[in-house]
């Protein structure tokens, strides 16, 4: 068996009560004990060896013999110098921060560079004080040095400088994950511990060497990882770095060139391989460290996660869902009609919004003049072809229109023949109401709403935009309520926001050019009294005529600024979850938020809600990605093997061909069916007879949700699990592709117990 966590289990929540399977209690007059999950739920009794109550270690009496001092001593004088050193790091960080905070700094860079450092103390102390002895995630003793080498969720120095622990990104670590029995790299030993409140409660050995096999009488490596994957769930993934299988360090490990994807079933451990990819791929690529992107499926999934990526030491990541990528998504329906849904979630029709722009975009073609106070101006069709050349490729069309303006009146100044300032010209011709007018009809401001809801309202726009779209297509696009927004819109959206950019931009870029202007002037006419004013020997104000002395004293601090949107991009690498439901309109929305095209794309074409029946090079080809590898995940951590073998017929029924993975665990427990009328004495069964864990029932909106039974439908349960779950009415699913994934799915979140109830 291969010697991992269960890859999407969730983590204990230390201290609140109800939710974990170990929380020690005392008894009286007896020892320590502790409420333990037996693998199928229920609670047994553990009595805990009698130790040191300083000691790291706290093992229950059926471990007693790796309480064994030869095989914990080593163990405890390091903890004991992690712990000195866990004390002295967080004292000098502290000082440092205090030092930094109280040090006096300029504007401008160095005011940047401090908060910067700021920024990094606060995060190093917050992932130190997150744990203690825990931040230890195990040992490896390489045959060469025969020498422990302690592995953490970070690095660890002590005063000398010498390592007590090595970051678990580091190559350094590799072996501690990646090692096996084939293919040992060098490796005698490897320990890993399983922490609780601070203490070990349990730890498991491999041994590489017949030596090691013969003399180690700790070899238990079944113990921890076993009783990981049995223990209960709660409301947040469970820490698992300790435990990641070698199959999944070698994909976390991968390089970020290009698109890696993930394929794997449920249970696999995709989520927690996207989630470790995240942070290791931010520590081992300089050009990651900063924008990386993770969208998930759904909010439910964004909570349950959320813990994950900060416990890692990365909290400057982006969570999002697509959803969360453009404004009107927090509002927006699922798309009631399939065909138009379809129609919409082609590449092509996202790609009509430039024709759509373009419509906005039409250069006067008739001679006009310009009538100023000091000159008549002519302005030829030729000159408004030239402005409306001026702007950068890539400019969006309603902040492109002030470089349009600009040029215009550097054609006009430059063909006035009156004697007149440049920039008193200028003036006249920002007050021109005709130039104006002339410039507003043929480079239109317009808002993306505006512009998407006129398609869905305006067939012979819709037609211009997209002429490829039959009559019949064209007319089913058309609603009553064009900007009443669906999902399927988003897509849309986000490429005419972007085409377009910020109306308001232009508005108020012209209104801090005026505010700044009008400063500068001001300040040349106390300027001139002062210099006017000054009698002193040296004409001290005479320096005020300086070029690079005046600006220095322009101040806009006061003048409008525009709030940058942090997910607009663009990233240096987005992780993408969940992946085999995005359709092409949507891969459109991150593809250009990822110029570089490095992603990690996680899924399973078997949980395709509309049929995945192409290759993911084929499907990731269509948004312009040529630089794919793949990576599979077969082996399924999670749902039991009883589970499963009632989830595969259901897919392969439906699709033949799906990868359907291989479970390592058997509960005992066998799957139960009965009437929907057993609902209500199904749940308060199952939750007297466990103190903890989670339930939820999939299939019944009416039910509420409880601190310990949630209530969602099938598509919000993706990437998520239970102990207990409840599918109510599944034959109401739905029929085809759609109805057949939406049970698999709802099935596989199992990983104690499955009961399927259904009308009778």
């Amino acid at each position: 068996m291969s010697h991992a966590a269960c890859c999407t289990a969730l983590p204990r929540c230390a201290g609140q009560p109800g939710i974990g399977n170990d929380h020690p209690r005392r008894t009286s007059g007896g020892p320590a004990e502790s409420g333990r999950c037996d693998g199928g739920g229920r609670r047994t009794r553990t009595h805990r060896v009698s130790v040191n109550r300083n000691s790291a270690f706290d093992l229950p009496d059926r471990l007693a013999r790796k309480a064994d001092p030869t095989l914990i001593e080593p163990d405890e004088r390091h903890f004991g110098v992690i712990a000195r050193s866990l004390d002295h790091a967080v004292t000098t960080l502290r000082r440092r921060l205090d030092e930094i905070r109280s040090a006096p700094v300029r504007a401008g860079q160095e005011a940047l560079e401090r908060d910067l450092e700021v920024h990094r103390i606060t995060a190093r102390l917050r992932a130190l004080r997150r744990y203690r002895l825990d931040l230890c995630l195990g040992h490896v003793v390489p045959a060469d040095t025969g020498e422990p080498v302690y592995i953490g969720r970070q690095g660890l120095l002590d005063e000398a400088g010498n390592p007590l622990l090595i970051d678990w990104r580091s190559p350094d670590a590799e072996s501690f994950f990646a090692a096996t029995h084939a293919n040992p790299m060098n490796l005698i030993r490897r320990r890993r511990y399983r922490w609780r409140g601070g203490r070990v409660v349990d730890y498991w050995d491999e041994a590489f060497t017949a030596d090691a096999l013969a003399t180690d009488p700790a070899l238990d490596d079944q113990s921890a990882f076993l009783a990981e994957l049995g223990a209960g769930r709660s409301p947040r993934m469970r820490d698992v770095l300790g435990t990641i299988a070698a199959d999944q360090d070698a994909i976390i490990r991968a390089g970020s060139r290009g698109a890696l994807v993930v394929d794997g079933g449920p249970g696999t451990g995709k989520t927690v391989v996207a989630l470790h990819r995240t942070a290791y791929l931010r520590y081992s690529d300089p050009r990651l460290r900063h924008a990386v992107l993770f969208v998930g499926p759904h909010e439910p999934y964004l909570a349950y996660v959320a813990d994950v990526l900060p416990s890692l030491g990365e909290d400057s990541v982006q969570l999002a869902t697509l959803r969360d990528l453009v404004a009107e998504g927090a509002a927006a329906e699922p798309e009631p009609d399939p065909a138009v849904a379809r129609l919409k979630a082609t590449a092509e029709l996202v790609q009509a919004i430039e024709a759509a722009v373009g419509f906005y975009e039409q250069p006067p073609t008739a001679p006009m003049t310009v009538v100023t106070e000091y000159a008549d101006i002519p302005l030829t069709g030729a000159d408004w072809a030239e402005a409306f050349r001026a702007p950068e490729p890539g400019t969006p069309h309603n902040e492109a229109r002030e470089q349009i303006r600009a040029l215009l009146y550097t054609i006009l100044i430059d063909r006035c023949d009156a004697d007149v300032p440049a920039e008193q010209l200028r003036n006249e011709l920002q007050r021109n109401d005709e130039l104006r007018d002339v410039l507003d009809g043929s480079w239109t401001l317009i808002e993306a709403a505006d512009l998407v809801g006129d398609l869905w309202s305006v067939p012979a726009y819709l037609r211009l935009a997209a002429p490829w779209l039959t009559p019949t297509e064209v007319q089913l696009l058309q609603r009553a309520e064009p900007q009443r927004w669906t999902i399927a819109d988003l897509p849309l959206l986000d490429a005419a926001r972007r085409r377009l950019g910020d109306p308001g931009a232009a508005r108020r870029a012209q209104r801090r050019t005026a505010m700044l202007a009008a400063e500068r002037q001001e300040m040349n006419r106390v300027v001139g009294d002062l210099i006017a004013a000054d009698d002193s020997e040296l004409l001290v104000m005479s320096m005020l005529r300086g070029d690079d002395l005046r600006a220095a004293l322009d101040d806009e601090s006061g003048l409008p600024r525009t709030e940058s949107d942090r997910l607009a991009g663009p990233f240096a690498h987005i992780v993408v979850d969940e992946a085999q439901e995005l359709t092409d309109a949507e891969w459109q929305m991150l593809r250009q938020r990822c110029p570089s095209g490095s992603l990690t794309v996680v899924g399973d074409r078997a949980q395709a809600r509309r049929g995945f029946t192409e290759s993911w090079p084929e499907r990731l080809g269509r948004i312009g990605l040529d630089r794919i590898t793949e990576a599979a995940l077969t082996v399924n951590y999670r749902t039991p093997e009883e589970v499963m073998a009632e989830a595969e017929p259901v897919i392969r029924a439906a699709l033949p061909d799906a990868n359907v993975p291989t479970s390592i665990r058997r509960t005992g427990i066998p799957v139960r069916h009965g009437p929907t009328t057993e609902l209500v004495s199904v749940i308060e069964h199952w939750l007297a007879e466990h103190a903890d864990g989670i339930a939820c029932i999939i299939g019944d909106p009416g039910f509420a949700d409880g601190q310990r039974v949630r209530s969602l439908d099938p598509q919000s349960v993706k990437g998520l699990e239970f102990d207990l779950v409840v599918l109510v009415a599944p034959e109401r699913f739905g029929a085809g592709i759609a109805g057949a994934v939406d049970r698999y799915v709802a099935m596989t979140r199992a990983t104690g117990q499955l009961v399927v109830l259904s009308d009778r």
